[in-house]
């Protein structure tokens, strides 16, 4: 595998991502994955190299450029939750996609990735909503897109990611957690209702037993390795549907 952390221009400053692929067999098709919360950091890396090893470039950016270049929160305190979910509300739709812009530009002229083919993006728990304003946006180029334990995904929000799903052409994998404070079984179901009233190939699939954040090794009391190792199988069998 080949690791490397590179800093792309951005018209609001420098994002500084990670990027691994496989050492041979290039040029790879390309996800995106976009950080939880907590941060770009190594167990996050380490689950993008996971998707690499199957035969894919993966760019992991880090979304709060913008404010920090190495926000990691190491402790739940109060006052660094509280730093944590300032980062995480300053992220608004139009960041997102100018982003998601800058990087489908950057992996076109990468040649580790398949420039101009088909992408897959996903996200957890804040980046939940970003696969889907991603796909929506980009509806000929994102193939594939899951979220996890994504948050505000249906709400009254004008800028909730349901609104606009019925533009989405790609294949949208959503897994939830059975108990999450964060996406609330009604919320999930409002959107998987919605999802099925728009006829996109979308499922939503619930994950029995576990909590939010089940999918993060390092998430002591959350992670569910049974689950995570089906999470795994899920993102593998959509990626390889939908990227050549």
């Amino acid at each position: 595998m080949i690791d490397r952390e590179l800093d792309i221009p951005t018209s609001d400053g420098v994002m500084n991502t990670f990027i691994t692929h496989p050492e041979e067999g290039g040029p790879h098709p390309a996800i995106i994955f976009y950080m939880d919360a907590p941060g770009k950091r190594e167990e996050l890396h380490d689950m993008a190299r996971r998707l690499a090893s199957a035969g894919y470039y993966v760019i992991l950016p880090n979304l709060y450029y913008r404010r920090s270049r190495d926000f990691v929160l190491m402790e739940r305190t109060e006052a660094a939750m509280a730093v944590m979910f300032s980062h995480m509300d300053s992220i608004k739709r139009p960041g997102i996609l100018a982003d998601t812009q800058v990087l489908l530009d950057f992996i076109d002229k990468d040649p580790a990735a398949k420039g101009g083919a088909k992408v897959g993006v996903v996200g957890y728990c804040m980046s939940g909503p970003f696969i889907f304003w991603a796909a929506q946006a980009h509806p000929d180029r994102i193939a594939a897109a899951a979220s996890l334990y994504g948050v505000r995904l249906c709400t009254d929000d004008p800028d909730s990611p349901h609104r606009d799903a019925h533009k989405i052409r790609g294949e949208v994998y959503v897994g939830a957690a059975e108990t999450d404070i964060w996406a609330p079984k009604e919320m999930i179901n409002a959107l998987d209702a919605h999802l099925k009233s728009t006829g996109i190939r979308a499922r939503v699939e619930w994950y029995p037993g576990t909590h939010h954040g089940f999918a993060f090794p390092g998430r002591v009391g959350a992670y569910n390795k049974p689950a995570a190792e089906r999470h795994w199988e899920r993102l593998h069998a959509l990626f390889g549907r939908n990227l050549g």
